[in-house]
């Protein structure tokens, strides 16, 4: 029976000197053997604060999960499919501050245009890229299959490239990455490689 059965029974118990110097050299003796204490631990290798990214996905997840609840009808995250995934994607575009020109807009194509049109702004596709990464990585890491993550769906990577390509033709800007040029060899020419044999 442990101390704290026998103190609710109200029993007394004696400590004599024994008993705590057998308790003092016990502890003494698990603590030259013990790894570190939590106090120490802790100082040696203090928590990492959270990162820009880490605390981005955060605040992108609650976004989500609050328009989950705001749907109509509400939606649990498990009955969130692809389709879901985007229509938030378009509901965020009312956010947007990327002018997305018509077709029929003048300025169409144009990547910098002379003067202001009455094209909507829009999310721009590399923000909505950055957030769908950052969410279906938030997805996993909450419970979530990879198998059946939404923000994963074929559905969605075929929006995302939609928006891409339509965004690059209408703003006049090209998406493609930049691909580092290969460094020229250094050719010798042939008439010092002649030399160079004639000398040895």
């Amino acid at each position: 029976m442990d101390l704290v059965s026998e103190a609710r029974k109200g029993s007394s118990f004696e400590i004599n000197e024994s008993t705590v110097a057998v308790v003092v050299r016990a502890a003494s003796s698990n603590n030259n053997t013990s790894s570190p204490s939590p106090t120490t631990a802790c100082a040696a290798n203090p928590s990492p604060s959270p990162s820009r990214y880490e605390n981005q996905k955060r605040r992108d997840w609650n976004t989500f999960c609050q328009y989950l609840r705001n749907h109509r009808p509400p939606l649990s995250l498990g009955m969130c499919s692809g389709a879901h995934v985007l229509e938030f994607l378009r509901y965020l575009d009312q956010f947007g501050k990327t002018k997305v020109h018509n077709q029929t807009c003048p300025f169409f194509g144009v990547p910098n245009p002379p003067a202001p049109c009455p094209c909507p702004l829009r999310q721009a596709w590399g923000s909505l890229d950055a957030l769908i990464g950052r969410l279906r990585a938030a997805y996993e890491e909450h419970g979530g299959r990879p198998e059946s993550n939404p923000f994963g769906a074929r559905a969605v990577r075929l929006y995302l490239r939609e928006v891409r390509d339509f965004q690059a033709k209408a703003r006049g800007v090209s998406y493609e990455k930049k691909r580092k040029r290969p460094k020229p060899k250094i050719m010798t020419p042939p008439s010092a490689a002649a030399n160079v044999n004639a000398t040895h």
